[in-house]
């Protein structure tokens, strides 16, 4: 087996970042954002713990897109939330979920960032991530 080549395809200078919520927690939005974008600068996809609020995401949205055409070869983010599915669990369960979101936070959620330029598209299963390179 030493002479045999697996036919996995390495991809130089790309790592996974698992980010729990608590490292950025306490950071503001300005703070959060600039964290997530020099990890995405820097060729690696963030696997956040929980998930941006919507300030959040369109702040990271638009330092992104003043960035693109400022820094060579960066083409912008790619952003997915997984999220458990709620639709068929009970009244109960809902409501126990909806009080848990607001006392902690959305720590249930995963959120999916990185470059655009590595990758294309992010499938979204509540079982998976499925992340598909050039």
């Amino acid at each position: 087996m030493a002479g045999k080549k697996s036919g996995v395809k390495k991809i130089k200078g790309l790592s996974l970042q698992v980010m729990p919520f608590s490292e950025v927690g306490e950071l503001n939005i300005a703070q959060r954002v600039k964290k997530i974008l020099n990890l995405v600068l820097g060729n690696k996809i963030v696997l956040l713990q929980g998930r941006l609020r919507a300030e959040e995401e369109a702040r990271l949205i638009e330092d992104t897109m003043a960035l693109v055409d400022h820094v060579k070869n960066f083409k912008g983010i790619e952003l997915a939330v997984i999220e458990p599915n709620l639709k068929d669990m009970g009244m109960l369960v809902k409501m126990r979920h909806k009080i848990a979101k607001g006392l902690v936070g959305d720590s249930e959620a995963l959120t999916v960032i990185g470059p655009a330029s590595i990758v294309k598209e992010i499938k979204k299963d509540p079982k998976k991530i499925e992340l598909m390179f050039s």
